[in-house]
Parts: C-alpha cells; sequence; structure tokens
C-alpha cells in the first residue's frame, strides 16, 4: 500500500543527510523509541527491525510451542525458563541478522518501493560495507546462543542457515515466498523439541501446521505492497490469490488449526490441546473478518494480530503441560478389566506354607437365580464337574 507521503514508486532513493534530521518509514512501530536512542544507533536499530518487536515474537513463539509440545508428557522443569530466555535472545539477534542480510540484497528493491525506500540502506543512513559489519556483529551474538543449547538442538538449529540465506531471493524465482518464509521463521519448533527431548512424527505434523500459519499471516503482510511488486515483479501469495487473497489466507489459516489439533492429539495433548487449536481457529476468523470490512488498509494491523495467535498456542501447550488432563467422565461402566489372580499360599523360611484364607464369592442378582434353578433340579451348585468317563 502506497504512503501519501511518497510516490508509488521511486527512481531514486533518498539520500540520508547527516545535517539533516533522519527520516523514519512510515510503518515504523516505535518512532518514540528510535527516537530514544543515540543518532549513531538509529539506522542500525531499524537495519535490525528493533523499532518492529513483532517478526521478533513470530520467531521465538514457535520455539516456545516446540518446547511446551514435548514437554506434554513429563510436565515443565525450571530450566525451561532459562531456555526460553536464550530462545527469546536469538530469535531477536537471528531475525535481526535475517533483516539485515535482506535488505543487503534487496537494496535495490527497496530503493523503488514507498514503503521501504526509508531504510538504511536505500536512504543511505547505513553503507554496504557497514551493514556487512553489522550482519557478523549478529551472527556473534547468535553463535554464542547456539553453543549453549543441547547437542541435538545445535544441530537443528544449523540446518536453518540454508532456509535464511535463500530465502531473500524466493521472491525473485516463485510465487511462494510466503511458504520459503514459513518453513524457515517456524524452524525454532523443532530446536524446542529437540532442547526438550526428540523430534518426534507429533512435532512435524505442528511444524507443517505452523508454516500453513505463516503463509496465511504473510499474505495478509503483502496485501499492502501488492501494487508496488506487481510494478517492480516481485513475486508474492497475495499477487497470486489476487482478488481472493482473504479468503484463501483463512483456508489456510483453518489447515494450520487442523494440523495443530491433530498433532496434539497425537501427542496427548488433551481438551487443552483441541481447545487451544479451537481458538487458534476463531482468532482466524477474526482476522479474515476484520479484513473483510475494514479492507486492505487494516492489514497491517491483522498482520500483527498475530502475534496474539501464536501465543495463544505456546499458552495452550504451556497449560496442557501443566495441567494433566482428567479422565473423560461418561453414563457407561469402564470396561473391567480382570485383576490379578492372588496365589493361594506364600512360602516362608524353613519349609512354612502360609495359606490364604478363600474370599467369599461374589453374590449378585444373576448368581442367586442360577444357584436357586439348579437347588430346584436337584443339582449341587457348588459341585465341580468331572470329565465323563471313556
Amino acid at each position: 500500500m502506497a504512503n501519501h507521503l511518497y510516490p508509488v514508486v521511486m527512481s531514486q532513493p533518498p539520500r540520508y543527510d547527516d545535517t539533516e534530521t533522519f527520516s523514519y518509514p512510515a510503518d515504523t512501530a516505535l518512532p518514540g523509541w528510535l527516537e530514544s536512542l543515540p543518532a549513531s544507533w538509529r539506522p542500525y536499530a531499524m537495519l535490525a527491525r528493533l523499532d518492529r518487536p513483532v517478526g521478533i515474537w513470530l520467531l521465538f513463539l514457535p520455539c516456545v510451542i516446540g518446547l511446551a509440545f514435548q514437554r506434554l508428557s513429563g510436565g515443565l522443569f525450571l530450566a525451561d525458563l532459562a531456555w526460553a530466555a536464550l530462545f527469546l535472545i536469538g530469535a531477536a539477534v537471528m531475525r535481526g541478522a535475517g533483516c539485515t542480510w535482506n535488505d543487503i540484497t534487496d537494496r535495490d528493491f527497496d530503493a523503488k518501493v514507498s514503503r521501504t525506500a526509508r531504510r538504511p540502506i536505500p536512504s543511505g543512513a547505513v553503507t554496504l560495507k557497514q551493514a556487512y559489519v553489522f550482519l557478523f556483529v549478529q551472527l556473534g551474538i547468535g553463535f554464542a546462543v547456539w553453543l549453549l543449547l543441547p547437542g541435538d538442538a545445535k544441530i537443528t538449529a544449523l540446518l536453518a542457515l540454508p532456509l535464511v540465506a535463500v530465502y531473500p531471493f524466493a521472491k525473485r524465482v516463485t510465487w511462494w515466498p510466503q511458504a520459503w518464509l514459513g518453513l524457515t521463521f517456524n524452524w525454532g519448533v523443532l530446536v524446542g523439541a529437540a532442547t526438550a527431548s526428540v523430534i518426534t512424527g507429533p512435532v512435524y505434523i505442528l511444524y507443517f501446521g505452523l508454516v500453513l500459519w505463516t503463509v496465511a499471516y504473510d499474505t495478509i503482510y503483502a496485501l499492502q505492497d501488492r501494487e508496488d511488486d506487481a510494478l517492480i515483479g516481485v513475486r508474492s501469495t497475495a499477487r497470486l490469490f489476487g482478488k481472493r487473497a482473504v479468503l484463501i489466507s483463512f483456508c489456510f489459516h483453518m489447515g494450520a488449526a487442523a494440523l495443530i489439533a491433530l498433532a496434539g492429539m497425537f501427542n496427548d495433548a488433551g481438551r487443552i490441546g483441541a481447545f487451544t487449536a479451537l481458538v487458534f481457529l476463531v482468532h482466524g476468523l477474526w482476522q479474515t473478518m476484520t479484513l473483510k470490512t475494514q479492507g486492505e488498509k487494516a492489514a497491517l494491523r491483522v498482520f500483527k494480530s498475530n502475534v496474539w495467535a501464536g501465543a495463544i498456542v505456546a499458552a495452550g501447550f504451556l497449560v496442557a503441560a501443566l495441567v494433566p488432563d482428567r479422565a473423560p467422565k461418561s453414563i457407561f461402566a469402564a470396561p473391567a478389566v480382570a485383576p490379578l489372580e492372588r496365589a493361594e499360599s506364600v512360602a516362608l523360611p524353613f519349609g512354612l506354607e502360609l495359606r490364604r484364607k478363600p474370599e467369599p464369592k461374589s453374590d449378585v442378582w444373576l448368581v442367586r437365580e442360577i444357584r436357586a434353578a439348579m437347588e430346584l433340579r436337584g443339582l449341587d451348585p457348588d459341585a465341580t464337574e468331572t470329565p465323563p468317563e471313556r
């Protein structure tokens, strides 16, 4: 969506001048916080998207979801607070590194789009060399976090690097860059699960469910840039789906809810897991209705609300890990289980033996009726049947 302050497509990006007041992009979420930073820090905070923390939460929450999901059987531990803190630091720096890499590779595209033309690199606030230095600083902090992870989680985290490196180029070769972003952003589910225990089949189901969720919310985000993207040749699912983008994004949200519920069922999340998937689906319905009634001008606000959608899933699995699911009540009797037979005697030292007193036989109405009928016919109900002689 073009901003009224700038033309839709800009042939030359505005250049940053130290003598002028630095102008922030129109979509910054924390302009007051940026103002509080030293002037030399502000472009780097914007380059890492620290002024837009939504992406940090969307990268952090899958890590917590994976950790809580694999704690469903054994419960949470105090050490999980430390893991969550590491995940948050890692999400902040790796998301910043990913955004820096994205801006380096997309600097020519960003200079032509009104919403991104004021970003640090196309505006000249940060040179390309400075951007690369800043990228490696963030990767260094991420490496320190990586060293503290368990062995399996380290291997899992490393496997995400090719996805991060290739993502900026996906929009140039495929109409589905949102799917690639989903594979990348939700890799934290696998890292969280590997931190808790091991990656199992239900974890993969959960992972692909969250991938569908990312396709849904990033399609909504891409609605802002459809016109600009069409002019410069950038592909997206928002352009691919056209006028049905909102409806199709909700279909992806429904698919995500179904896979989250299925994963929870296979991992014994119980009724809390099912309720979590239902609330997640209701949130997706609210997003769709908001976009239908208010139009694409609400796209950014609806996109940001997906932090709450992810928090719903994380909170649901955390509660399920803390609260054991009660046995379901039924008007029908539970299936009968034959008790183990007790030994008639117990051996004692010195060859002695302790015999148990025989337990009285259960006397229910059917047994009484059968015994009475046998006595009327002159039969002994306590007699044991002897095999016929041949």
